[in-house]
């Protein structure tokens, strides 16, 4: 071994010796600002829990038969409250990880998953299901309404994601460049065809869609949660073995391949984990923006660009922005409930605007 080499060697374990307590203090703060975060988002609401109660109602403490007041408590957080509170933090992980992933694939940081149509797909399965469900081809079906909308919006994204992938791939190969421009194609097809729906819908069914469009978590329930809950797990444990090749795809295909990773294989496994964790986030609560787009950049800029701490830092931000997002959108208007959408599009849009303007100036537009 060269002195070259071993200087290179005690360079790196140096590096990653002082990157060690970094990494792990940004982790168990963003976790910290989880829970701070989500204590908040139990307390209040058109039934506030005080904090003092909190305890009580969430451990299941003391007599509910002889307080009502505690009774009431439990139920609005066992109910309501909290399944909401998770799955606002499991989709709000599954779309700021979903985003950064995209961004280390294309190698570009305007990335998207609603750029590559899998969203549209899902909205256009859901809205279908809202509008043939009175049909007298879904008439037998009606009592099963609440649970078809959500099969239908993952069928629709995964459909998409096949159809996209098929048309991308040629001889084992995957064009990225090529599933990007089929996901804008198909993207605008599907929102032609919720256009249609949109025309041909009675009232209701309108205002159905209109509210799924622009998201929402009021549906939350604790079946939800769990299955939610149980693809993050898959989705963040295979992470963990991407993260490392995303750094070296950073650097180019070729440079990726002479350094052992298998770069084919590692563009399908990302393509169909993006796909799979917005269909799901779809599925369980509509279309929600920006949230791919916002997270994973805001970290870049506080901690780098390494995947194997961005990955699960965009986990973590990604739940904290949308627990907060949730609890402004029940809290705002309140007794009413403004779309979750609404409030994380005109968060990210501007912030979308300032980085397409941020990227204009260093290309020298």
């Amino acid at each position: 071994m060269t002195a070259i080499d071993l200087g290179h060697r005690r360079s790196r374990s140096t590096v990653g010796r002082s990157l060690r307590p970094r990494s792990g203090l940004v982790l168990a703060t963003l976790a910290l600002l989880l829970v701070v975060v989500a204590a908040a988002a139990l307390t209040v609401g058109a039934a506030g829990i005080p904090l003092d109660r909190l305890p009580a109602a969430l451990l299941a403490r003391g007599d509910a038969m002889l307080d009502p007041q505690l009774a009431r408590d439990q139920l609005v957080l066992w109910t309501i409250r909290l399944p909401r509170v998770l799955i606002a933090a499991i989709v709000g992980s599954l779309l700021a990880t979903a985003g950064a992933l995209m961004q280390g694939l294309f190698r570009n940081p305007l990335a998207d998953p609603a750029l590559v149509g899998v969203a549209s797909g899902g909205a256009l399965a859901a809205a279908s299901s809202i509008v043939l469900i009175d049909l007298s081809l879904g008439a037998s079906l009606h009592f099963m309404q609440d649970q078809i909308l959500p099969i239908a919006a993952f069928v629709g994204s995964l459909a998409t994601t096949v159809l996209l992938y098929r048309i991308a791939s040629r001889e084992g190969r995957t064009s990225i460049a090529l599933f990007l421009l089929a996901g804008i194609a198909i993207a605008a097809i599907a929102n032609a065809g919720i256009g249609v729906l949109v025309f041909v819908a009675d009232d209701r069914q309108l205002r159905d869609i209109t509210f799924w469009m622009m998201g929402s978590l009021s549906g939350a329930t604790w079946s939800k949660a769990f299955t939610t809950a149980s693809v993050l797990a898959v989705s963040l444990l295979a992470l963990v073995r991407l993260g490392r090749q995303l750094d070296l795809l950073v650097l180019g295909e070729g440079e990726a391949f002479h350094s052992g990773v298998d770069v084919e294989r590692l563009k399908m496994l990302s393509i169909l984990m993006v796909s799979a964790m917005t269909g799901v986030a779809v599925s369980v609560c509509g279309v929600i923006g920006f949230v791919g787009i916002v997270v994973p950049h805001l970290l870049r800029l506080l901690i780098g660009p390494s995947h194997r701490l961005l990955l699960p830092a965009s986990a973590l931000l990604g739940a904290v922005m949308l627990v907060a997002a949730d609890t402004l959108a029940r809290t705002m208007v309140a007794p009413a409930e403004m779309p979750i959408g609404i409030l994380t599009a005109a968060i990210g849009a501007p912030f979308f605007l300032g980085l397409l303007l941020r990227q204009r100036k260093l290309v020298g537009l």
